[in-house]
């Protein structure tokens, strides 16, 4: 049976490449009314192009005034926080990292999930219905590949911020979940981790799967689709690995 998302209004961060461009194309082939927010406004334009389902909001979701100004308006019945990501930086010793380095990433993974979601509860919660769906990472539950703290920190700060917005939104009748995508080429940080990984490394990487394969960004999209689907209208709390089988 096709999932659709006739008129349902969705609300997805990071929706100018990668996991989140995908995330957007899914919803709006399958009917949705797609807001894509993300910082790069060029991007935005490329995702958005020639579909009259979708709108672009250049928007920095660290930024909480801005968040206010913008999220609420847009009465979201579906919202998909994927902005994240390692803001160009690599593994290094912690003695190395600066507090810059270390906060950066928190604003656009965990910081970010929080204010957007903090924008939509007011109106899911008072139409007693509604999904979030969070995007971590396989980092958030074992370690980072790249070996970057932060990164590792904020996507464990989102899936523990998931079960305890299921809990807050849950007598509303809102579920709140997360996906823990293991590696994906999605983007050109992926594209320059794998290239840095040599070919013994990605040999290795692929071993470890259970299925012998990286995911794609759709891999991802059809993951979001469930939990967003009245299917999963009793499924709160949970994280989903998204990795081919560890």
């Amino acid at each position: 049976m096709k999932i659709l998302f006739e008129d349902r209004i969705v609300v997805i961060t990071g929706g100018a490449q990668g996991i989140g461009h995908a995330i957007a194309l899914a919803f709006a082939e399958l009917g949705a009314r797609v807001h894509a927010v993300d910082v790069d406004a060029e991007g935005l334009s490329r995702t958005v192009a020639d579909d009259a389902r979708m709108t672009a909001h250049t928007l920095d979701i660290s930024d909480r005034d801005a968040v206010q100004a913008v999220i609420p308006a847009l009465d979201a019945d579906i919202l998909v926080n994927c902005a994240g990501g390692v803001r160009g930086q690599v593994g290094r010793p912690i003695e190395e990292i600066s507090a810059a380095d270390w906060q950066t990433i928190f604003d656009v993974n965990l910081t970010g999930t929080f204010l957007m979601s903090q924008a939509v509860a007011p109106a899911m919660k008072a139409k007693r219905k509604g999904r979030i769906i969070n995007i971590s990472s396989g980092a958030g539950r074992t370690i980072s590949l790249t070996g970057i703290q932060a990164y590792a920190s904020a996507k464990a700060g989102q899936i523990g911020l998931t079960r305890q917005l299921a809990h807050e939104f849950g007598p509303s009748g809102v579920t709140v979940n997360c996906i823990a995508p293991g590696f994906v080429r999605s983007n050109p940080t992926t594209e320059r981790q794998w290239e840095a990984m040599g070919e013994a490394g990605q040999a290795a990487l692929l071993q470890n799967i259970a299925m012998r394969r990286l995911g794609t960004p759709e891999d991802i999209a059809n993951a979001v689709l469930f939990f967003a689907s009245d299917h999963a209208g009793w499924i709160t709390g949970e994280t989903l690995g998204v990795d081919g089988g560890k």
